[in-house]
């Protein structure tokens, strides 16, 4: 399958092995003193060992690879827990299905995006709407980010892409507060449909600072 991976300039790297610690699912090893992928099944493609490179040795790319394997041995379990793709149980009252939610840490390989329909939704959302998890959360998958203050957007349309077109999502609600700098996760959303090879249902939400809907509306993606 094709897919977002990381890649290892050997021109660059020193071999300090910083990375190696940074990934959490053991993918990475020192190797002749340079640092390798030695299992790219291991490989979530969220890059958290591109931001522990001094080097700046670490990219991302798109190639065909070998799909991520979820379920981690248990030699390579450790770490963050914000790092682990996990479904969580029904409290009853909460909505949230699913760990993480934060976009760059969400794999979009996992089987629970699988068909979803999936909620994407600026950072403020949660807080300015008070029926944030009944309105826009049940029965829905949740990705958050914030248009202004994230970096890395064009890894964000790609994830996009690839839950669109290898997860196959039903469709995709964009939730955002009517700040100008909230119209940029529309147009990434946007973005991602005109790149992704299926068409799926597109809204936007448009939540006021006084915690109300003042708009809703069907985005135009073609």
């Amino acid at each position: 399958m094709k897919r977002t991976i990381i890649k290892i300039d050997e021109e660059l790297c020193d071999g300090c092995g910083l990375c190696v610690v940074g990934c959490h699912e053991g993918a990475l090893q020192v190797i002749d003193g340079k640092a390798r992928l030695t299992n790219e099944s291991y490989c979530d493609g969220l890059g958290a060992c591109i931001g522990e490179c001094p080097q700046g040795a670490i990219s991302f790319e798109e190639r065909e690879a070998e799909g991520f394997i979820e379920q981690i041995p248990a030699e390579h379990s450790s770490g963050c827990p914000s790092m682990q793709q996990t479904v969580l149980p029904d409290h009853g009252v909460s909505q949230l299905r699913q760990w993480p939610v934060q976009l760059h840490l969400l794999n979009p390989q996992v089987s629970f995006l699988r068909h979803a329909d999936v909620v994407l939704a600026a950072d403020c959302v949660a807080y300015a709407y008070p029926d944030f998890h009944q309105r826009f959360l049940k029965n829905r998958m949740l990705a958050i980010a914030c248009p202004k203050l994230d970096s890395n957007k064009e890894v964000y349309v790609a994830k996009l892409v690839e839950m669109i077109d290898n997860a196959q999502i039903n469709s995709l609600s964009v939730i955002i507060m009517e700040v100008p700098c909230c119209g940029g996760l529309v147009q990434l959303a946007r973005l991602a449909t005109a790149q992704a090879s299926r068409s799926i249902p597109v809204r936007s939400v448009v939540v006021g600072i006084e915690g109300g809907i003042v708009d809703e509306n069907v985005v135009t993606t073609r």
